[in-house]
């Protein structure tokens, strides 16, 4: 049996119901900040250099994310009965 569930609801009132902090008041101190950093910026370059410095670890760090999510699939598949993903 499925079952389907549709609500129409704003964000804010998502976020209320799930029990998710109000991370708006961040969200605008960190795009004022981009913004700042953005002003000026003539070069693909330049967005090169800002990018390396904001993102954690640089290419490193996403790396290493993208073998976590990857490991985490392949533990995953692994642990399913054969022929069969978890999650299907």
């Amino acid at each position: 049996m499925k079952v389907h569930v549709e609500i129409d609801c704003t964000p804010e009132e998502a976020r209320s119901f799930m029990g998710l902090p109000d991370v708006s008041k961040a969200n605008s101190v960190y795009v004022d900040t981009m913004a700042k950093a953005m002003k000026g910026v003539t070069h693909p370059d330049q967005l090169q250099d800002i990018a390396k410095t904001m993102a954690p670890m640089g290419q490193m760090g996403l790396k290493m994310f993208q073998n976590f999510v990857e490991g985490s699939m392949a533990a995953r598949d692994v642990s399913a009965p054969k022929g069969e993903k978890k999650g299907d």
